[in-house]
């Protein structure tokens, strides 16, 4: 196997391992709570609970694919890239702790308003990455989108239960 083939796997599978591996920590220190989502009133079109961690681990799974892409080729536009993957950790940082908010806190307000920021990290990440690579730009906008779903059953949890 050649040398590039090596570090590209290596790579990738780094860059996989990272989200997943805060997905899999912040699943754990929510456990304990997770039945939250079961004991208050939703909006409508709130998903059933079982879809929450298959929805994650493949979005985990394509935010890791796309900043291993922009990690191949950062040399293209270094500035770009450190800016992108800089705001991806940020908001990897920021799923996590909303995760902790949201479920162990059941601060359903402020976690609306961190998931707005959150969102912004991504958007960053989007517009950084596009300059990169635009297919790694595109792997991150299906993480918007189900931000913005959480967003909207976020805040509908919250006036719904208030």
């Amino acid at each position: 196997m050649k040398q590039s083939t090596k570090s590209a796997i290596k790579t990738y599978g780094i860059a996989i391992a990272i989200p997943l591996a805060i997905g899999i920590l912040s699943a754990l220190l929510t456990m304990k709570n997770m039945d939250l989502y079961t004991r208050v009133k939703t909006p409508p079109l709130a998903p059933p609970s079982i879809l929450f961690p298959i929805v994650w681990s493949i979005l985990y799974v394509l935010m890791g694919v796309s900043s291993g892409m922009i990690w191949q080729k950062r040399e293209s536009n270094i500035q770009s890239a450190d800016t992108g993957i800089a705001f991806y950790a940020v908001s990897l940082l920021f799923n996590f702790v909303w995760s902790i908010l949201f479920f162990n806190f059941e601060l359903y307000l402020f976690s609306f308003f961190w998931l707005l920021i959150l969102f912004g990290l991504i958007i960053g990440t989007i517009l950084c990455y596009r300059k990169v690579n635009r297919a790694a730009a595109y792997l991150q906008i299906p993480y918007a989108v189900w931000v913005a779903f959480a967003g909207y059953l976020n805040i509908g949890i919250w006036y719904l239960n208030k």
